[in-house]
C-alpha cells in the first residue's frame, strides 16, 4: 500500500506491517517518515533496532541472518536497510523476496534511500513488499500542501499565528524543507505558547528557499506566469548558469513539437521513450491546446537566437531574457513582443 506521509502516523497508530518502504530526494520528510516508524515501532515492543547499509561491499547474508536471529534484549527487533542507490541489485532482491516469504510479526525491516522510478518500483521484490507492507514516496511538498505542512508543524509546539505567517515560512523555505524545520524549531524557541505575528515572523525567519529547473519547467508548462517569474529569481540569486536553462527550454520545445506532431498525423504517443510520465501528461496536452505552427516557430526562433547569444557572448541581464522565452510558452500572447539579444 502507497501512504503520503500526514497519513504515516494514523496507520501506525493501528498496525505495524512486516515490511515499510522509504523512498525519495526529500531529506526532510525522510527523516520524518523514519521517525515516525521508529517511535510507533519502539511502543509496540520493537525494542532494539539495526541498522545496516547496502554500499559495494555489502555481505547481504547479514541482512538474512539479523532476520533469523533471536535478540538478546528484545522479543522484537527493528533493522533498517539503507540502499544508497534505491537497487539492492540481483543478490539483494534474491535476499529480499526470499525474507518476504516468511514474514516475522517480531521483525520489522524499513527500507529507505533516494527517489527510485518505475523500473525499481516495477520489480518483484518491490511489489512484493510494498504489497505486504506500506511505501511512503518522499517528496518536497509545494503550495497548499506546504502551507498545510508548515501550519502542522507550528500547531505542534505550539504558536498560535496567522494565515500570512504561514505563508511566509512556506515562501521563504519552499524546495528545502530542512531548513524549514530548522527555521520553524527557531520560532518555536523564541515563541512557544505565544502569538506570532508577520513582523515578527519576517524578522526571524531567513530567506533559504531552493528551487530546480525542473520544477521551472512544471511552472512553465501549467502556464503560471507568476511563479516563472518567482523561480527565475531565485535561480539567478543561487548563481545558476543560463545556458542550463537554454537547454531545458530547447529540450521541452522538442518534446512539445514531437507530440504535436503526431497528434496531428493521428499516431499513438510513446510517453515512455519521451521520458514523460503520467503525472505530467496532462500539462503537455492542455499546453499544446494553446499552439499553433506559428507560436512553435517563433519560440523556435527566439530560441535559435538566445543560445546563440548566451554561447557567445554574456548579455547584460541574462535572466530577463530567459523569463522572456519561459513566458513564450505560456497563453500569454508575447509572440509579437521581442527583444534585442544583442
Amino acid at each position: 500500500m502507497q501512504l503520503r506521509l500526514n497519513q504515516l502516523a494514523t496507520q501506525c497508530d493501528n498496525s505495524l506491517p512486516p515490511f515499510v518502504l522509504i523512498f525519495g530526494d526529500e531529506p526532510q520528510q525522510t527523516i520524518q517518515a523514519l521517525d515516525t516508524v521508529r517511535e510507533h515501532a519502539l511502543k509496540a515492543g520493537f525494542a532494539e533496532r539495526q541498522s545496516l547499509t547496502a554500499d559495494a561491499d555489502f555481505d547481504w547474508s547479514t541482512l538474512l541472518e539479523a532476520t533469523q536471529t533471536m535478540s538478546l534484549f528484545s522479543d522484537k527487533q527493528l533493522i533498517e536497510l539503507h540502499l544508497p542507490t534505491g537497487k539492492p541489485g540481483k543478490e539483494g532482491s534474491k535476499v529480499l523476496l526470499s525474507i518476504a516469504e516468511q514474514p516475522s510479526a517480531d521483525v520489522l525491516i524499513v527500507i529507505y534511500g533516494p527517489r527510485v522510478g518505475k523500473d525499481v518500483q516495477n520489480t518483484k521484490w518491490f511489489k512484493t513488499y510494498q504489497s505486504a507492507g506500506w511505501f511512503i514516496p518522499c517528496f518536497a511538498l509545494e503550495g497548499r500542501d506546504l502551507e498545510n505542512w508548515v501550519a502542522q508543524l507550528l500547531q505542534q509546539i505550539p504558536i498560535h499565528t496567522t494565515q500570512d505567517c504561514i505563508a511566509f515560512v512556506a515562501d521563504a523555505c519552499e524546495g528545502n524543507m530542512l531548513a524549514a524545520k530548522q527555521e520553524i524549531d527557531k520560532l518555536g524557541l523564541l515563541y512557544a505558547g505565544g502569538t506570532l505575528n508577520i513582523k515578527q515572523c519576517k524578522a526571524a525567519v531567513v530567506e533559504q528557499s531552493r528551487y530546480t529547473v525542473y520544477q521551472l519547467i512544471d511552472t512553465m508548462l501549467a502556464g503560471d506566469a507568476q511563479r516563472i517569474v518567482k523561480l527565475l529569481f531565485r535561480l539567478e540569486s543561487e548563481g545558476l548558469e543560463p545556458n542550463i536553462i537554454i537547454w531545458a527550454l530547447i529540450k521541452e520545445w522538442e518534446t512539445l513539437y514531437t507530440i504535436d506532431q503526431l497528434q496531428r498525423n493521428g499516431e499513438r504517443i510513446n510517453w515512455t521513450a519521451l521520458r514523460v510520465w503520467g503525472n505530467k501528461q496532462g500539462l503537455y496536452t492542455d499546453l499544446l491546446k494553446q499552439f499553433t505552427p506559428q507560436k512553435f516557430a517563433s519560440i523556435r526562433v527566439a530560441l535559435k537566437e538566445a543560445d546563440f547569444q548566451f554561447k557567445n557572448t554574456q548579455p547584460t541581464r541574462p535572466y530577463v531574457l530567459l523569463c522572456h522565452l519561459c513566458l513564450l510558452f505560456t497563453p500569454y500572447g508575447l509572440d509579437e513582443f521581442t527583444l534585442s539579444y544583442a
